[in-house]
């Protein structure tokens, strides 16, 4: 899914093959999906093969694979050169294990069953307002993961991959420079954290997620040369959060929960805040009306799996003062995301 527009038929076409496109459009992410879960782009990164050269590698059958690789280079990711050999385009090569982007990771979640299993019951969610995810997979999504440590690590390399042009947007978008003290809250290994104090050089940081999430994060943070300027606590959002800060993200957080729970992580917030602090909501507003936009797909997926939600300003503005807040303004940026801004009622 794009982070920037909203997935449609091509405007201009007679309004039954329009939808025939949307009805088909399962057929491109599946064909994705099987390269990335092949791991066909790693075993082209060498140079141009043929079907029966991969074909004992990949444990296939080497005329069907031909049949594949020609589909993929209709799609742009392979070229078919002499002798029926194929090599990675610039897109294909976007798909291999650890190329920048964590496009395969992502595809591999999008078009992954974690995702597609409850899509298929979509229909189930809309009658019952119940997860389908939760009606699949007998166990909330967060749990899920909590067990089911490959998928968990894939979705947290998805995250970056889908999310990780926004951090640097939100940085250019909103003024951090008078700030001492920021706390990411879930803010997971710290990438929006550190697109926000390689930006600015004056606030410090404090991340905060769950003590198996943040274990990555010194890494990332030593990688973008602010670890000496962030502080990494462990523990659970809807148990406590640091104290102190003058600001406290949440990117990402606010729409994976139910209304309850995103009063009790705002509750906390409140209570952990300075008496002038803000609370800064990074997530895709959505827009009223007509427009498109990629977050109202993706509040299908809220429906369907974590049982959260996207929401408009007015949507926003209610929850807030609910927890005891006011919105104080949406900032957009160059990205899907916005950054909603709250402080003390």
């Amino acid at each position: 899914m794009s982070t920037s527009t909203a997935h449609a038929a091509a405007p201009g076409l007679p309004p039954h093959v329009q939808l025939i496109e949307m009805g088909s459009a399962y057929w491109t992410s599946r064909i994705v999906y099987a390269a990335a879960k092949l791991g066909l782009p790693d075993q082209l990164a060498a140079g141009a093969k043929s079907a029966i050269e991969l074909a004992e590698p990949l444990a296939v059958h080497g005329p069907s694979l031909h049949r594949f690789m020609r589909a993929l280079a209709g799609l742009g990711l392979l070229t078919e050169g002499p002798g029926g050999r194929f090599a990675l385009t610039p897109l294909g090569a976007a798909l291999r294990t650890g190329a920048p982007g964590s496009a395969r990771a992502s595809v591999l979640a999008l078009a992954g069953p974690i995702f597609t299993r409850p899509l298929d019951d979509l229909i189930y969610s809309i009658k019952t307002g119940k997860t389908a995810f939760e009606k699949i997979f007998e166990m909330p999504v967060f749990d899920y993961l909590k067990q089911h440590h490959d998928e968990a690590s894939l979705i947290s390399e998805f995250m970056v991959g889908f999310h990780g042009g926004e951090p640097p947007t939100v940085a250019a978008a909103y003024d951090f420079s008078k700030l001492e003290t920021i706390v990411d809250v879930g803010g997971a290994t710290g990438n929006m954290l550190a697109a926000i104090l390689e930006r600015y050089e004056g606030p410090r940081g404090v991340l905060f997620d769950m003590s198996h999430i943040v274990t990555d994060a010194p890494t990332l943070l030593k990688a973008r040369g602010i670890d000496r300027r962030v502080t990494i606590a462990s523990g659970d959002f809807f148990k406590t959060v640091p104290a102190g800060g003058d600001a406290y993200i949440l990117s990402h957080i606010i729409h994976d929960w139910s209304e309850e729970q995103c009063l009790t992580i705002l509750g906390h917030c409140r209570k952990a805040m300075k008496p002038d602090g803000r609370v800064l909501i990074v997530e895709m507003v959505l827009p009223a009306g007509d427009t498109p936009h990629p977050g109202k797909l993706l509040d299908m997926v809220m429906l369907t799996m974590p049982g959260g939600r996207e929401r408009t300003e007015a949507e926003y503005s209610s929850l807030l003062v609910k927890a005891g807040f006011r919105l104080t303004r949406v900032v957009s940026t160059d990205s899907a995301v916005s950054v909603v801004e709250a402080t003390l009622a």
